[in-house]
């Protein structure tokens, strides 16, 4: 079996469910469009669904980052944004309904966005299940009790059902999670945040947000430029515009083309941009995708033109509920 990414979570911030009176603008939108294209029946409708952009139907998604790694015999959950809660619900179809499950989460880092999903994670109250929690920095610990402590959560850590087993991860290093190899490399984020390379069968996946990415050169990524080298698929943060990268200096996010840039000069095969601003409509969202497609498309043009190598990036910004194979 191959890698497999499934997106839980793709929002940056807060979760940032579609209002109810948008959902009612976007269903009457669509009916009009529907009747407008011709169509009247019932059999029309799967075929006239499955041409409309993603902003038109479902959108991007509205909770905050939670990745699935899947290979034949390992599973590895990045982060506990508010995307976990459903993907939690889905292990419980498995081991971890009976309460004979291990759970695999790794942290990047600890801002509330990457944790809230936590405590509304159904396995880590079924007594049975072990729920083995990685990270970086030192202070996971805290982190949890502090999280699962009166007033912000009526259940303490010392009450909860399943086995918490908590592992430090050495940065830079190598570690074997099954037929995964996962190492840890360092991003440009004002609290430390960490990145993810994985390894299996020869292909790689890089989990690269919350990230700034001030530094684009090999000199300047240093020891941390493996995270970007030899890379099939990179998630990479897209939260602002271009400008507001400029206005919003050390705010730890970056911009879509900056993304590009990156895949384009290190040969990434793949880009899935992530962590979407929460103030930002479906339609706000894909018009960013639009821009960087222009830009994208430029960039491509003027190499032709100048007859300078080129490499061809397959990138998107990625939807909840979405999965992508390597």
């Amino acid at each position: 079996m191959a890698m497999r990414v499934t997106f839980w979570g793709v929002r940056g911030s807060l979760p940032s469910p579609a209002p109810p009176q948008t959902l009612i603008t976007r269903t009457r939108d669509l009916l009009h469009a529907f009747f407008a294209a011709g169509h009247r029946g019932a059999d029309d409708i799967d075929r006239f669904l499955g041409a409309l952009p993603p902003q038109q139907i479902g959108g991007y998604g509205g909770n905050t980052l939670c990745l699935e790694v899947r290979t034949e015999r390992q599973q590895v959950i990045i982060d506990a944004g508010s995307g976990l809660r459903l993907l939690g619900y889905e292990l419980l179809k498995g081991p971890c309904g009976q309460g004979q499950g291990q759970v695999h989460l790794l942290f990047t880092h600890f801002h509330w966005d990457h944790l809230i999903g936590l405590p509304f994670f159904a396995p880590i109250f079924i007594p049975g299940n072990q729920i083995h929690l990685y990270a970086v920095e030192p202070d996971l610990p805290e982190v949890l009790r502090t999280l699962f402590r009166k007033p912000n959560f009526p259940v303490p850590l010392e009450r909860l059902g399943a086995d918490l087993v908590y592992h430090r991860l050495p940065p830079r290093q190598p570690t074997q999670l099954g037929d995964l190899t996962v190492t840890p490399y360092r991003l440009d984020h004002p609290d430390p945040c960490w990145g993810y390379r994985f390894e299996h069968q020869g292909k790689v996946f890089s989990h690269c947000a919350d990230t700034e990415c001030t530094r684009m050169s090999r000199e300047t990524l240093g020891p941390d430029l493996p995270l970007y080298q030899g890379v099939d698929l990179m998630v990479f943060d897209a939260q602002y515009s271009i400008m507001e990268v400029v206005e919003k200096v050390d705010w730890g996010h970056a911009a879509a083309l900056i993304g590009l840039d990156l895949a384009i000069s290190e040969g990434i095969k793949a880009v899935r941009f992530i962590h979407h601003e929460p103030a930002s409509s479906d339609e706000t969202i894909a018009q960013a995708e639009a821009r960087t497609r222009e830009y994208y498309e430029r960039q491509k043009k003027t190499a032709r033109e100048k007859n300078l190598p080129f490499h061809d990036v397959d990138w998107c910004f990625a939807r909840e509920g979405t999965s992508v194979e390597i």
